[in-house]
């Protein structure tokens, strides 16, 4: 269901205050794209289904990955891509987190901050494996916490196993009951992610370095999952998330805006927070990456260039010698299934600008009250 209320509904409102919050270029161009989205300044298109005929006039959609209108079938795309990659062994959860020492750094620097954080991850599961082991990772950057602040982490799954020298798979020390001792982790984790920052060429006073190795960093891991449709569900569940969705929103007026959260710290109370426009954007605003950065990392053997030429080979290796499981069974899904018939696709005829569908298509017979759908 769409929601009442939308993260675009503020920045129309409050565009004038935008430019006086300092934010990037890229910041304000991403914010642009999201109170623009499936609006008349972005035009839009005529489609026609190629089984029953039926036409249908939508505006175009920014695609941006931050806009909470556009991740729906990105992420159904990307889950089915994975459900193709399972191995049949069970997986584990484990979150890696920053501690808030680093959040200025983060807002300046987030590049280099983010690229640590996924460098360090995976260094730390390699050092767990052993030096001529290959183990496998899918990583997740989430920068935001419920009420918006700064909480960088990534979440990762991580396979229960590692391919040795030899091609064969071998199940780790701990027979796939958990994935490491997390304080064991977390204090490699500290070192390996000082390490990058230090070797990073950006200048970061010493006393951060102290107060880094002073406090207990946090590594978490869940137990396995269940089988391989949960580790499906897991994906769908945080791989093209945003800092909020439109469903949080509770209200909006002129000058403030109202959303739910929980407070992890009273076992995931919900609670109700209230910002002004200004503060809203500005939270958000923390959590647009980079240009061109990349939020979803492949590692080991679960990496591109490993899974081309060796992961179907493991899979058969695999196949019921080690957990039986039931086949996956493929869906693929079409974002531009016909809403009339549900059978067909919508083939785009035409594309117009801001100024809206062109004379002609009025002319064919079409009124001008014809509604605008999103989509």
């Amino acid at each position: 269901m769409r929601s009442k209320y939308e993260i675009a509904d503020v920045l129309a409102r409050s565009w004038d205050k935008v430019e006086s919050l300092r934010l990037s270029r890229w910041q304000i161009r991403t914010l642009r794209a999201i109170k623009d989205c499936r609006t008349a300044d972005l035009g839009g298109h005529i489609d026609s289904c190629d089984s029953c005929g039926h036409i249908q006039i939508s505006y175009n959609s920014c695609r941006n990955r931050h806009c909470p209108k556009c991740q729906g079938h990105k992420r159904v795309q990307w889950i089915q891509a994975r459900e193709e990659e399972l191995l049949p062994v069970p997986y584990f959860h484990a979150v890696f987190t920053l501690p808030n020492e680093l959040n200025i750094l983060a807002l300046h620097k987030p590049k280099v901050v983010y690229d640590a954080l996924f460098k360090a991850a995976w260094q730390t599961v390699e050092a767990f494996t052993g030096k001529h082991n290959k183990a496998g990772m899918i990583s997740i950057l989430h920068t935001w916490g419920q009420n918006l602040s700064l909480h960088p982490h990534i979440h990762c799954i991580i396979p229960s196993g590692f391919v040795d020298r030899s091609g064969m798979w071998r199940l780790s020390k701990t027979k796939g009951k958990f994935l490491f001792p997390v304080k064991a982790m977390s204090k490699v984790y500290r070192a390996k992610y000082v390490a990058l920052l230090r070797a990073a060429d950006i200048e970061v006073e010493q006393s951060i370095y102290d107060a880094l190795f002073k406090k207990e960093w946090v590594v978490y891991a869940k137990r396995p999952f269940g089988s391989p449709k949960s580790v499906v569900e897991y994906l769908g569940r945080y791989t093209h998330k945003i800092a909020i969705s439109n469903h949080r929103i509770l209200s909006i007026n002129d000058n403030t805006i109202t959303i739910s959260y929980k407070d992890y710290r009273i076992d995931g109370k919900k609670k109700i927070l209230t910002l002004s426009h200004e503060e809203f954007i500005r939270r958000f605003a923390m959590h647009i990456l980079p240009k061109r950065f990349v939020r979803i990392r492949h590692f080991g053997i679960l990496s591109s260039t490993w899974k081309r030429d060796k992961l179907k080979e493991l899979q058969v290796q695999l196949n019921g010698l080690i957990l039986s499981v039931l086949p996956v069974i493929i869906q693929r899904t079409y974002h531009k299934a016909c809403p009339c018939c549900k059978t067909g696709h919508m083939i785009t005829l035409f594309n117009f600008g801001r100024r809206g569908p062109p004379a002609e298509f009025y002319a064919a017979g079409y009124e001008k009250s014809t509604s605008f759908v999103s989509i």
